[in-house]
């Protein structure tokens, strides 16, 4: 098993990923549209790619292409351009946050080649990344055997990775992941809006402290409710009461619809978030002051 890897798009959640399988011990060959970007990583031993085709010729076989980029046009276009530099058995690893009824699209446009397709769900934010990622991988498990040493690299503690059988099956558990986090965010900071309305005065930081310590509720959630406090205050003055949100939440919502499961928590916090830039309120900026800490999203008013 080669212990080089190449990966496609060096934004937070790329570039702290290629740090942390840098650390643990492979060879990292990046390319990022912004050459700029990768030239800025090559002092800490990521190896530069300026072109598809360059960084191709720089991969052993089987050469794995490791694509992190917004869902959508970005991974159509790059799994086009680099396809034409890849041979049989090579593999190509959508990475990003993409719809898990994408998957099979890129599979068999792939296939014709011998190039082998699989698709990973990676969560932990970009600190995770860094110092050990959450990966949920789907694809066949012939090609997850070549895959699972870079996995265990850069997961957490070297455990934190699954395979699930199935060209989408990763991305599937992945996207039903954030749609469980929108609605556990939501009872979140819908508690602590309870919670600083009431006349007791509550000090939140200390209210978030003792209930990450023991508590049925103790979670990175919780924690970084904690970090939020710290970083903002209380009142969230600075953070803004409107909530971005992506489309993992909205594909569960409809795959839950498809499926006739109902789904009211994932819906409603979805909803929610929809809402928020006319009704966010204490709840908004929660939860964008959660966003900010364990995904570097924007805050600010």
């Amino acid at each position: 098993m080669t212990q080089t890897i190449g990966m496609v798009g060096l934004g937070k959640m790329g570039a702290n990923l290629a740090r942390n399988a840098m650390r643990n011990g492979w060879s990292v060959v990046g390319y990022n549209r912004t050459t700029a970007v990768t030239e800025g990583m090559e002092s800490e031993g990521l190896v530069v790619a300026r072109t598809y085709e360059e960084l191709a010729a720089k991969l052993s076989a089987p050469r794995i292409i490791w694509i992190m980029l917004p869902a959508g046009p970005a991974v159509d276009d790059a799994i086009t351009a680099i396809a034409p530099y890849l041979e049989k058995g090579d593999i190509v690893v959508d990475a990003g946050n993409s719809p898990y009824t994408d998957d099979p699209r890129h599979e068999e446009q792939l296939a014709p080649k011998g190039i082998h397709f699989m698709d990973v769900g990676v969560s932990g934010g970009p600190g995770g990344a860094l110092n050990g990622a959450c990966h949920m991988a789907g694809g066949t498990t012939e090609t997850y055997a070549v895959l699972e040493p870079f996995l265990k690299a850069t997961a957490q503690d070297h455990t934190a990775y699954q395979y699930f059988p199935g060209i989408g099956a990763g991305h599937f558990v992945k996207m039903v992941h954030n749609g469980i986090e929108y609605g556990m965010m939501q009872a979140l900071a819908e508690g602590m809006a309870v919670l600083k309305a009431e006349k007791f005065s509550l000090n939140l930081s200390d209210v978030a402290s003792i209930y990450n310590n023991g508590s049925v509720i103790e979670s990175r959630l919780v924690g970084w409710l904690q970090s939020g406090y710290k970083a903002y205050g209380e009142d969230l003055e600075s953070i803004s009461s409107t909530v971005a949100h992506t489309g993992e939440g909205a594909w569960t919502v409809e795959a839950a619809e498809r499926l006739n499961i109902p789904v009211p928590v994932i819906k409603d916090s979805l909803q929610f978030r929809k809402d928020s830039a006319e009704k966010g309120g204490y709840i908004g900026k929660v939860l964008s002051a959660l966003r900010n800490q364990f995904g570097g999203h924007a805050a600010g008013k």
